[in-house]
């Protein structure tokens, strides 16, 4: 396997709960239902692996935010489900796994996403 992208992003937790509060219809755009109804510090943590997987991608144009869901396993370990425009461009770019890593801590949500084929 090798390295096809590596994508890092960093989000403001009381800045982007501003930005919720004053838009309410970006958490319905941003996040697909099976994310809506989590906190805001995990809300602004998926939002920055959002931003990550972009990165990683190359920053694709047309990417649909509720193509790249993160979903979380029995033991809590996040991983990534990428479908539609995220899925054709991770494919086009022959992605065979993904890796993801969030953590928010001290007001700042992180996220690193590692694509490999």
């Amino acid at each position: 396997m090798a390295v096809v992208g590596v994508g890092i992003d960093v989000c403001d937790i009381d800045r982007f709960a501003a930005a919720l509060e004053r838009t309410p219809a970006l958490r319905t755009k941003l996040f697909t239902g099976g994310e809506l109804d989590l906190p805001v510090s995990s809300l602004a943590a998926r939002f920055a692996a959002k931003e990550a997987v972009a990165k990683a991608l190359g920053v694709p144009r047309g990417m649909r935010w509720h193509d790249c869901e993160i979903l979380a396993e029995d033991s809590g370990r996040p991983h990534l489900d990428l479908r539609g425009t995220v899925k054709a461009a991770a494919d086009a770019l022959g992605v065979r796994s993904a890796h993801l890593s969030l953590s928010h801590d001290a007001g700042i949500a992180s996220a690193v996403v590692v694509l490999e084929s």
